[in-house]
């Protein structure tokens, strides 16, 4: 089950069954992996994309960035993998869409970058 002891019996002191706890670990399970594969399916379509993350190598506000792959997989509520551009990668923590019709998405990015960082596929969605 999804939920750490605590919040289990916190949940049960409110009136939720075991069923009910059973019920919405799989519910976020579920949440989970169709953010994972909603944002790989992003990376998927596009072969360039741009963030708001602050690079050394790069003067840009909104620095352009060429797709490689995004590999996720998922277990409970935990989302990690591996973000792979063009000449770098990054471990990926988590992740959630931010908009779908503006294909704009939040990654958080592990060793090396260490922070949340907004993905688009173009630089106006940034702004």
């Amino acid at each position: 089950m999804h939920f750490d002891q605590r919040t289990q019996q916190a949940l049960r002191a409110v009136g939720l069954e075991t069923e009910d706890l059973e019920a919405a670990s799989t519910a976020i399970a579920e949440a989970v992996d169709a953010d994972a594969n909603a944002l790989a399916d992003f990376f998927d379509r596009h072969d360039t994309v741009y963030s708001d993350m602050d690079m050394a190598h790069s003067s840009a506000e909104f620095p352009e960035h060429s797709v490689d792959s995004l590999d996720v997989t998922t277990h409970a509520a935990e989302m990690r993998g591996w973000l792979r551009f063009e000449t770098w990668g990054a471990f990926v923590e988590d992740g959630r869409i931010l908009d779908a019709d503006e294909e704009y998405v939040e990654l958080t990015l592990g060793p090396t970058i260490h922070d949340r960082v907004r993905f688009a596929a173009n630089r106006e969605t940034l702004q």
